[in-house]
């Protein structure tokens, strides 16, 4: 199982940037999707996930700015983000993990088992 993320780059504060995940290989039937992200010297955090019935999850922080969406016939989950801040600025990084996980382990970085390696979004002016 393959999870390639794209999309990163360099934004304004205030801007608009969307991800995209593409998953290759044998994984569960419509996986649970996520993104995480990691900011220089901090650890690594949640930010969004999309369950098998398409519910979702989100951060406190990204919540009304971070929209996440999947597309089941290409095999790609987004993330679709808006007014984005100095802080947003991060390596994002993709996860897929079963397609049965509950709403309370979406946060969970042990409830995946399969990473991308990591897209890179700067925001500055």
């Amino acid at each position: 199982v393959q999870l390639q993320a794209s999309g990163g780059g360099l934004v304004q504060p205030g801007g608009s940037l969307s991800l995209s995940c593409k998953v290759s290989g044998r994984t569960a039937n419509n996986p649970a999707m996520a993104w995480f992200r990691q900011a220089p010297g901090k650890d690594r955090e949640f930010v969004a996930a999309v369950r098998r019935s398409a519910s979702t999850s989100y951060a406190e922080s990204v919540k009304g700015r971070f929209t996440i969406s999947r597309d089941g016939t290409k095999n790609t989950v987004y993330l679709h983000m808006n007014y984005l801040k100095a802080e947003d600025t991060a390596v994002y990084y993709c996860a897929a993990g079963p397609s049965g996980l509950i709403l309370s382990s979406l946060w969970l970085e042990r409830s995946y088992d399969y990473w991308g390696q990591g897209t890179l979004v700067t925001v500055s002016s």
